[in-house]
């Protein structure tokens, strides 16, 4: 008798566990003429696992069209599907860093963190708008390959990457270059890219968020060593290096400065000599978001412009995961304030870099904070089409 008790108790528990699930009517719902049987018959179709889902598949920034951009072109294989406006390229390097390596995870992090963000489900609740929904086709280009072996080499890889995808016809007939959002990767990374820029529209301002000013002179004893030149290529010299090559202009600015120098006035006079203006963290304190927007206009004003975000302009508490770490920066809603109030400007070209998410916090702080950095950005560009001058 006892061993027949267990039994039906088995039954009925393997009866319960296999049993439909049926959720009750929803009150007030009347469902369409032909609708109560497709929910009827939903668990018996095959469409249901066809359906794209926003954390299923292969991951995309923002749940973007995946469009191999550095294949095909050489050979003249293109197609209407493969030509984009605005393309996310990542450039997964970190061995030109000079603290705590990590971001050539960067790429891979943001993307996993903009997952979030759906194209059809992105409708801004300060402009109304949805940059996916405009003008411009945005596709992600997925990554640079780079070796981190050589330095040297892993630079020219990416130079030639930001020739090949800009150089591919855009889907716009009447703005026929497209432009590149880049997801870092190290610093290093901007000179390739400011590189790609001045050959389609010459030299550009600058606007670089960060809390060092990256100009940096190579030849200084602390950050090149005599037994390899190459290192005086790194993401604190870049910025140098590009005015040395003529890519930016006398017209460009930091934002958010407040790390240490090496030499008392030696820096800030190469920083001038490099044609960059400062604005340092806590003068946002005294400006006001609204007076930090102002200065940055006035400084770029009739130019075109390249915007650089280093996730370390954000002060620790809200981006732990970066190489170099600095105490008291803006906070996440003072940078997007800060981002949505250049509308108008000339952009055409930008990027997000210098994210190592092994230091995030489990809740991805930092990732989340430069997925929401690439779609202002994306925004900036919508909003302002610019023709090329090549």
């Amino acid at each position: 008798m006892f061993r027949l008790s267990i039994a039906l108790i088995a039954l009925y528990s393997v009866s319960i566990q296999a049993r439909d699930i049926v959720f009750p009517p929803v009150a007030g719902y009347v469902p369409r003429h032909g609708a109560q049987q497709q929910l009827d018959s939903f668990s018996d179709s095959s469409d249901d696992v066809v359906i794209p889902g926003t954390f299923s598949g292969l991951v995309s920034f923002a749940n973007l069209q995946y469009v191999d951009c550095l294949k095909g072109l050489e050979q003249g294989v293109l197609s209407d599907k493969e030509k984009f406006d605005i393309a996310i390229l990542g450039a997964p390097f970190d061995t030109g860093t000079t603290a705590r390596p990590g971001a050539r995870f960067g790429p891979t992090g943001i993307r996993g963190a903009s997952r979030r963000i759906e194209p059809d489900f992105a409708w801004s609740a300060y402009t109304g708008e949805n940059v996916f929904k405009s003008w411009a086709k945005i596709v992600d280009c997925g990554d640079a390959p780079l070796t981190f072996l050589d330095n040297t080499v892993a630079l020219k890889q990416l130079d030639r990457a930001h020739k090949i995808v800009s150089g591919r016809p855009a889907n716009s007939s009447e703005y026929t270059t497209p432009r590149i959002i880049m997801l870092g990767g190290d610093h290093t990374t901007t000179l390739s890219a400011l590189r790609s820029t001045f050959h389609h529209w010459g030299a550009v301002s600058v606007i670089h968020f960060d809390s060092h000013i990256d100009t940096w002179d190579p030849s200084h004893a602390v950050l090149t060593s005599s037994l390899n030149l190459s290192s005086g290529v790194n993401h604190g010299t870049f910025l140098h290096i590009a005015h040395e090559e003529g890519l930016i202009r006398n017209t460009s600015i930091h934002a958010g400065i407040r790390g240490p120098m090496s030499r008392p006035k030696g820096d800030v006079r190469n920083d001038i000599r490099c044609g960059f203006d400062m604005i340092k963290a806590r003068e946002i304190d005294r400006l006001g978001t609204d007076g930090i927007i102002r200065r940055l206009k006035e400084r770029i004003a009739g130019s075109k412009v390249y915007i650089s975000v280093d996730i370390d302009v954000l002060d620790p508490a809200f981006a732990p995961a970066t190489g170099t770490p600095e105490v008291g920066g803006w906070t996440t809603r003072e940078l997007f304030t800060i981002l949505d109030g250049l509308s108008g400007i000339e952009l055409i070209g930008a990027d997000i870099v210098e994210v190592a998410p092994v230091y995030d916090t489990a809740a991805e702080t930092t990732s989340l904070a430069a997925a929401e950095v690439a779609h202002s950005l994306l925004a900036l560009m919508v909003q302002e089409p610019v023709a090329s001058e090549d």
